[in-house]
């Protein structure tokens, strides 16, 4: 078996051992190299299970949390996705193989222009990223069947909890501090909202305005 095969074949296991049991999920992160979203330094660390550093203060999740996020948001073929936190462009490029149409947004011009060379190079023609604050959803395109945010907040952002369709989903971590931080799982119902807490996790948090870079 070449290295890269059996790198692969151990970063598949990896994610399994840690609960990433859902088949389209496990077939969408086999299929989208996290190698291509990783540079420089960090390059040859791209399958560990490990959150590593990017550009702008950022990071790349760690797979494992990755998976379980989207797998949490029960993606159909034909929903339309809002994601908070662009990043490296991981979690929208794999976002992509499972749902009809992606929208990201990251604070940061120069994170959304990298992450966007590499839609380009996979050919990835159903995403839609953009430069802007994250914190105030993407209202012209609302409602969303899910939304995902890649960065904490103190509780759900109102505005995103707006923009989520009745029967929608949305995904995110939840915490006071960078410390203790819980991923949280919201269905929009006829009568309110539904919360399910489903792992504690730690994210950089979710901050308002535009970068400047």
């Amino acid at each position: 078996m070449t290295d890269a095969a059996e790198l692969k074949m151990r970063f598949l296991y990896a994610l399994r051992s840690r609960g990433v049991t859902d088949g389209r999920v496990l077939s969408a992160m086999e299929k989208i190299d996290r190698g291509v979203f990783v540079k420089g330094l960090f390059a040859e660390r791209a399958y560990e299970d490990t959150p590593l550093p990017i550009a702008c203060g950022q990071t790349i999740s760690q797979p494992s949390v990755v998976g379980l996020m989207t797998q949490a948001l029960e993606i159909s073929p034909r929903d339309k996705v809002l994601e908070i936190g662009t990043g490296s462009g991981y979690q929208a490029a794999i976002l992509s193989q499972l749902a009809r149409r992606v929208y990201t947004i990251d604070r940061h011009r120069r994170l959304v222009r990298e992450a966007e060379e590499v839609f380009r190079k996979l050919d990835l023609t159903n995403i839609t990223a953009m430069t802007g604050d994250g914190s105030h959803g993407l209202p012209d395109q609302a409602p969303f069947d899910r939304i995902i945010v890649t960065a904490a907040a103190e509780d759900p952002p109102s505005p995103l909890l707006a923009q989520l369709r009745e029967g929608g989903i949305m995904v995110l971590p939840v915490g006071q501090s960078d410390t203790v931080q819980h991923l949280i799982k919201v269905t929009r119902t006829a009568q309110g909202y539904e919360y399910e807490e489903l792992r504690p996790v730690r994210f950089v948090p979710l901050v308002e305005g535009l970068g400047q870079d």
